[in-house]
């Protein structure tokens, strides 16, 4: 059996940088609140015209340049996202006609903050088993269209930014390097500590005006957010143990660790837990926010254009999110 690896990755982030300043002029918040409680400076919005699909499309064709392959060799599209374009039919498939890849297998993966680590575990299986020679994983989200802009909704809404990226998976080019495993949970009894209500199938109609305007605000996401934290710090250094000890290996021989981007707090909790030293720990959550499906590879991205991810290195992927759903991907770079 064939190893994956990432060939090439891309990113894209809207050009309108909110920060916490400007959040301030919409709700009762301050930039020291909000830097204590999640670590985060400002964050990315689009323009209210973007799709999911559409900044999607832009890390897609940058990540292909970089893996050095045309779009006629992507032989399936995996899209995580909890912020489709339209309700239906997937925006997998928007993207698919964006970048011209017609015919191929696209779907949507909506397992919302763990969505990335999901869908490199999906696309992992398709190149080791030979099922596809190139798949394209896109991350990407659109929060800023979604979200109570006001006092009612602070404690969520100064969490997310907008922003996409993209990763070429293929067959490694070294056996020793690549997609060592991948590990994957979820947990549905927690759903709704972090959910988003309505509209939905069970709702008679879908939509209403009280939905919106109401006091529960049930179109906007709701977290109770000192649960989810606890959940996440023991989560995630659960999951990454795993992973390190799927593969005979400790936290002490990891590289680096580039966890999901939700709360600088907790990926700090993380790293002492592990036992890392800040510089093994990607971290930009102060400059995007939490982008949900997109924070881990806007991250790999970072890492890689800065230097800090260098080939041969012992990475660690980690997420933990609504669902709850919790996972992690263990790379030799």
């Amino acid at each position: 059996m064939r190893r994956s690896h990432i060939l090439g990755v891309g990113h894209c982030v809207p050009e309108h940088v909110v920060t916490n300043q400007d959040l301030t002029r919409l709700m009762d918040t301050s930039d020291e609140w909000i830097q204590q409680r999640t670590g985060i400076r400002e964050r990315r919005y689009s323009d209210g015209c973007t799709g999911a699909s559409d900044m999607g499309a832009v890390a897609a064709k940058e990540a292909l340049t970089r893996a050095g392959l045309d779009a006629s060799a992507i032989q399936c599209i995996v899209f995580a996202t909890l912020s489709p374009d339209v309700d239906m039919p997937a925006s997998a498939f928007l993207l698919q006609e964006k970048l011209g890849m017609s015919g191929i297998p696209a779907f949507d993966v909506r397992n919302q903050c763990s969505g990335f680590v999901y869908s490199l575990a999906v696309a992992d299986q398709f190149v080791k088993t030979g099922a596809y020679d190139y798949v394209l994983v896109v991350g990407s989200e659109v929060h800023s269209t979604g979200l109570d802009l006001s006092t009612r909704g602070r404690d969520v809404a100064v969490i997310f930014g907008d922003g996409a990226a993209a990763a070429v998976v293929g067959p490694s080019p070294d056996p020793d390097r690549g997609i060592l495993s991948t590990h994957l949970h979820a947990e549905g009894k927690y759903a709704e500590k972090l959910w988003v209500e309505a509209p939905g199938s069970r709702l008679r109609p879908r939509l209403t005006e009280e939905m919106i305007t109401g006091p529960d605000g049930r179109v906007f996401p709701h977290m109770e957010g000192r649960y989810v934290f606890r959940h996440a710090v023991v989560r995630l250094a659960e999951v990454i143990r795993e992973a390190l000890d799927a593969n005979g290996v400790s936290a002490a021989d990891l590289d680096l660790l580039i966890p999901h981007q939700a709360n600088l707090r907790i990926n700090q909790m993380v790293a002492g837990e592990l036992g890392l030293r800040d510089e093994q720990v990607v971290n930009n959550i102060d400059r995007y926010g939490n982008t949900t499906a997109a924070s881990i590879p806007l991250a790999l991205y970072e890492a890689l254009e800065t230097g800090r991810l260098q080939p041969g290195m012992l990475v660690c992927l980690a997420a933990f999110g609504a669902g709850f759903t919790w996972g992690s991907a263990l790379l030799r770079w």
